[in-house]
C-alpha cells in the first residue's frame, strides 16, 4: 500500500512496483484517471474518517506500508516564508497530516501487517528532519522530525514480530519527470540539486529485495549538489 501515491514521486513508486508485478493499493485524495488498479480515496487533512475509509478497504493480505504523504507550508522552501506569517489554520491542517495520520494509520493498519511473513513500513521523510538541516520551515521540519520518533517507536514495539521499519531522509526532489523519462535526462534537471524519482524508487526496489532476517534502518539521500551536505 503506497499512501501519498497518485503523483510525483508516489505515482513513481506505485508505477514502478505495480511493473514489478506486485499489488498494489493506492491511497490519496483523488484517484488519478490514468492508473489502473485498486485505489482508496482518503483526505488525511481530516484523519480520522481518513484512516476509518483506508482501514475498511484495506486487504486481509498487507505487507508493506509506504507512507509517501507530507503536505508543507504554501511559502515553504521560498525567500517569502516567515514562520511568524504562517496562519494558524495552515499549521494545523499540516501537523494533522503529517503527524496525526500517520500515527492513526499505524496503529489501524499494524495488526493486519503483523499477519504477514515479513511486515514492513517504509516512510518517506526529509532531510528537514535531520539536525543542523539548514532549513527554516518550523511546523515542516517538526513534523518529518515527528516520523524519526514514530519509526524508532515502532521498531521497539515490534521487534519480536519482525517488524522492519525504514525512513527514508530526501532531499530536494525532481518531480516534474516521472518514470517515462530516462534516468539520464531526469538527473540533468536542476544541475545535479535535484533527485530523479527514479534513484528513490531503486532505494525501495532493494529495500522489499531484503530477507527478513535484515532491515536498514535509515537512508540519508540528498542531491549530490545540495550544499547542505
Amino acid at each position: 500500500m503506497v499512501v501519498g501515491g497518485s503523483k510525483g514521486l508516489g505515482r513513481a513508486i506505485v508505477e514502478a512496483l505495480r511493473s514489478d508485478g506486485n499489488t498494489v493499493i493506492g491511497v490519496s485524495r483523488s484517484a488519478p484517471i490514468d492508473l489502473e488498479g485498486p485505489w482508496i480515496t482518503a483526505d488525511f487533512s481530516i484523519p480520522e474518517a481518513a484512516v476509518a475509509t483506508m482501514a475498511d478497504q484495506c486487504p486481509t493480505d498487507l505487507d508493506t506500508l509506504i507512507w509517501n504523504l507530507g503536505i508543507w507550508e504554501p511559502t515553504a522552501f521560498t525567500d517569502a516564508y516567515r514562520f511568524d506569517a504562517v496562519p494558524d489554520a495552515v499549521t494545523t491542517e499540516l501537523i494533522a497530516t503529517n503527524v496525526t495520520a500517520p500515527i492513526l494509520a499505524l496503529r489501524a493498519l499494524i495488526s493486519t501487517l503483523l499477519e504477514s511473513d515479513a511486515p514492513r513500513v517504509i516512510l518517506t521523510g526529509s532531510t528537514s528532519a535531520l539536525r543542523q538541516s539548514g532549513r527554516p520551515e518550523v511546523a515542516f521540519g517538526a513534523s518529518k522530525t515527528a516520523l524519526n520518533g514514530i519509526a524508532d517507536a515502532l521498531r521497539e514495539g515490534y521487534r519480536d514480530e519482525g517488524l522492519r521499519v525504514t525512513t527514508l531522509q530526501l532531499g530536494d526532489l525532481n518531480t516534474e519527470d516521472g518514470l517515462e523519462v530516462t534516468v539520464e535526462e531526469a538527473a540533468l534537471r536542476g544541475n545535479g540539486t535535484l533527485i530523479p524519482v527514479h534513484d528513490v524508487v531503486e532505494m525501495i526496489r532493494a529495500l522489499l529485495s531484503l530477507s527478513s532476517a535484515s532491515f536498514v534502518r535509515e537512508i540519508v539521500m540528498p542531491a549530490v549538489r545540495d550544499p547542505r551536505f
